[in-house]
C-alpha cells in the first residue's frame, strides 16, 4: 500500500468530518481495475461501471431478464432472431441521442479481439453459440440473429461480468481506438478516478429512467437523486466500521461479526441482503475414496446443514441444497428438498462403502466475506462424529483456486459467484472433467439436461428440467450446496434507498434525508 493510500485511510478513520452534504460515499474494499465495461474487470469494477452504462436488457431481482435500453424484445418463430425496439429519447452523457447505429458500433467493438472483451467467446462460436449478424433496419430497431436457438442469449447479454454488454458512444474511445472513458446512458456519469483512492461520479441530469416505481435488480426505476457519488477505497474492515460510525462513509458491505456493534450505533442502519452466490463442499469424484457415491452420501448425511448454515451466518442464513437460488423465479417445491441429517444412516453408508478410516482432507481459505474456513471447521466436527477422519488444509485463495482449476483436491469448501439463470448456475460446476478439470459433476445425463435447458425458452419446460436436475444432483452428490450468499451492508441514517443487489451497491435509488 502506498503512502497516499495510507494517508487517505487515516483521514477517513481519524477525521470525523461527515461526508459532503450532497455526496453519498460508498466504501469499496479494493480499487476498480478499469472503466471499460466487461474488460479488465472484477466485481468492484462492475459495481461502479454499471452506474454509468446500460445494455439492451438487464436482470430483474428474481434472475429473469427485462428490457432496459430496449423498449421491447421480440423473438422470431424459429427462435433465432431477436428484434430490439429501442426506447425513445435516451441520451448519452455527451448529449447525443441513442440510435441503432450506436448498438451496432458497440457490438462490433466488443467482437473485435483487440477489445479483449471478457464475453466475446460466448457469442463468437467458441462456446457453442454464435451471433451470425447484427443489423439496424432503422434508427430505432436492432436485430440479432443466432446460429441456433438459445434460452441463455439474453441472460448472457445481461451478465454483469460482461458489463451488461453496454451500449456506449463511440467517443468513449480515442482516435487510435484505445479506451478513454465511458460515455454511456446510465444515471451517473464519469467525473474522476484517482487510482488507489476513489472514483467520483456525478448525476446525469438528462437521464431517462426505464419504467417502474422502484428499482428491480438492474432494471426498474433508476432515477438518480443525489448529485454526486464517491466510491472510496477502504480495504480494512475495521476502518470501514469506524468510517460508518464517524459519517465519513455512507454505504458499505460489513462483516457479519460487526453487525451487532453497528446495530447499536445511533447513526447507522444495518441490513442483510440475499445473493445467488453458492456456498458449497466440492468432492473430487475421481478420487479413490470419494469416487464412491455411498461415501459422498455418508458425508451429506453426517452434516446438520441447518445448524451449519446458522453457525456460519450468525443465525441469519437459509439452507439451500439447490443450484437454483432461493431468490430465483425457478425456485419451487422441488428445490426445497434437500439432504437430511441422519448420523445413523451416515454410519451405515460408511460401512456399505467399505470405509476404513482413511483421511479425507478439506481444503479451505480464510477470506473474510465467504464462510469457507468456518464451514470447513464445522463440517470436520460433524464428519468426525460419525467416524470420518476429516482433516483441514488452509490455503491462500490464489493457491486454492489453482487447485480447484486443476481438480487437485479430495474435498473443498468453495464459494461460486452468482449465476442467475439456473442453466448457467449448473454449468458452473457440471461438465466433462477431461476437457475442463475444474468441473465437479461429470454426468452425461446432467449435461444433456443442462444443454436442453440452455436451448428451450418455455418456462414451464425449463422448470421441469431444473427440478429433474436437482433430484439427480441429490442422488449422485458430486457436491453439497448448503446455502446461498447473504451479505451484511450498513448505511448511515442520512441516506435512504441505497440498497445493494447481488453484492453490488446501487446508488441510483439513494436520497439524502435530514439527520
Amino acid at each position: 500500500m502506498n503512502k497516499t493510500t495510507v494517508s487517505a485511510l487515516g483521514a477517513v478513520l481519524f477525521t470525523a468530518v461527515p461526508a459532503a452534504a450532497q455526496t453519498v460515499t460508498v466504501a469499496l474494499n479494493a480499487d476498480i481495475r478499469s472503466t471499460n465495461p466487461g474488460v479488465n474487470r472484477d466485481d468492484n469494477t462492475d459495481a461502479v461501471v454499471l452506474h454509468m452504462v446500460e445494455g439492451l436488457v438487464g436482470y430483474r431481482e428474481n434472475g429473469t431478464v427485462a428490457p432496459l435500453l430496449a423498449e421491447s424484445v421480440q423473438l422470431s418463430s424459429d427462435g433465432k432472431t431477436y428484434t430490439f425496439r429501442l426506447r425513445k429519447g435516451v441520451k448519452f452523457h455527451n448529449g447525443a441521442e441513442l440510435s441503432s447505429a450506436d448498438v451496432v458500433w458497440s457490438w462490433n467493438r466488443y467482437m473485435d479481439p483487440k477489445t479483449d472483451w471478457r464475453c466475446r467467446s460466448d457469442f463468437d462460436g467458441h462456446s457453442g453459440l454464435k451471433v451470425e449478424k447484427v443489423e439496424a433496419p432503422d434508427a430505432g430497431t436492432v436485430t440479432m440473429t443466432l446460429d441456433h436457438p438459445s434460452a441463455l442469449f439474453l441472460d448472457s447479454l445481461a451478465r454483469t461480468d460482461c458489463g451488461m454488454t453496454a451500449i456506449i458512444h463511440k467517443s468513449s474511445v480515442k482516435e487510435d481506438g484505445t479506451w478513454d472513458k465511458p460515455i454511456g446512458t446510465g444515471p451517473f456519469k464519469y467525473a474522476e478516478w484517482r487510482r488507489g483512492e476513489y472514483v467520483i461520479l456525478t448525476r446525469f441530469d438528462d437521464y431517462q429512467s426505464p419504467s417502474g416505481d422502484k428499482p428491480d435488480g438492474l432494471v426498474g426505476a433508476k432515477r438518480a437523486v443525489v448529485p454526486e457519488v464517491k466510491f472510496l477505497v477502504v480495504p480494512d474492515a475495521s476502518t470501514v466500521k469506524a468510517a460508518l460510525v464517524s459519517g465519513a462513509v455512507d454505504v458499505a458491505q460489513v462483516l457479519d461479526s460487526d453487525v451487532p456493534e453497528l446495530s447499536k450505533a445511533k447513526n447507522v442502519a444495518v441490513g442483510l441482503y440475499p445473493s445467488a452466490t453458492k456456498h458449497t463442499f466440492l468432492f473430487q469424484t475421481r478420487d479413490p475414496l470419494l469416487g464412491n457415491v455411498k461415501l459422498r452420501q455418508a458425508i451429506a448425511a453426517s452434516l446438520d446443514i441447518p445448524q451449519l448454515v446458522a453457525a456460519v451466518s450468525n443465525g441469519n442464513g437459509k439452507p439451500n441444497n439447490s443450484a437454483v437460488a432461493i431468490t430465483s423465479a425457478y425456485y419451487d417445491e422441488a428445490q426445497r428438498q434437500g439432504y437430511v441429517y441422519d448420523p445413523a444412516k451416515a454410519q451405515k453408508l460408511l460401512k456399505d462403502a467399505g470405509y476404513k478410516g482413511e483421511p479425507i482432507k478439506i481444503i479451505a481459505n480464510k477470506r473474510v466475506h465467504v464462510p469457507s474456513f468456518n464451514a470447513a471447521v464445522i463440517a470436520q466436527a460433524m464428519m468426525q462424529a460419525v467416524g470420518i477422519n476429516a482433516e483441514i488444509e488452509v490455503l491462500e485463495w490464489a493457491t486454492q483456486l489453482d487447485r480447484y482449476n486443476k481438480g487437485n483436491y479430495q474435498m473443498m469448501s468453495f464459494s461460486y459467484s452468482a449465476r442467475l439463470d439456473p442453466a448457467l448456475s449448473y454449468e458452473q460446476f457440471a461438465g466433462p472433467k477431461d476437457k475442463q478439470p475444474r468441473k465437479v459433476w461429470d454426468e452425461a445425463q446432467a449435461q444433456a439436461l443442462i444443454e436442453k435447458a440452455s436451448t428451450i425458452s418455455d418456462e414451464a419446460e425449463r422448470q421441469k428440467i431444473f427440478d429433474e436436475l436437482h433430484k439427480l444432483q441429490l442422488e449422485t452428490t458430486p457436491l453439497i450446496i448448503f446455502a446461498n450468499g447473504q451479505e451484511a451492508w450498513a448505511h448511515t441514517k442520512r441516506v435512504e434507498g441505497a440498497d445493494p443487489w447481488e453484492g453490488k451497491p446501487r446508488v441510483w435509488g439513494a436520497r439524502i434525508v435530514a439527520n
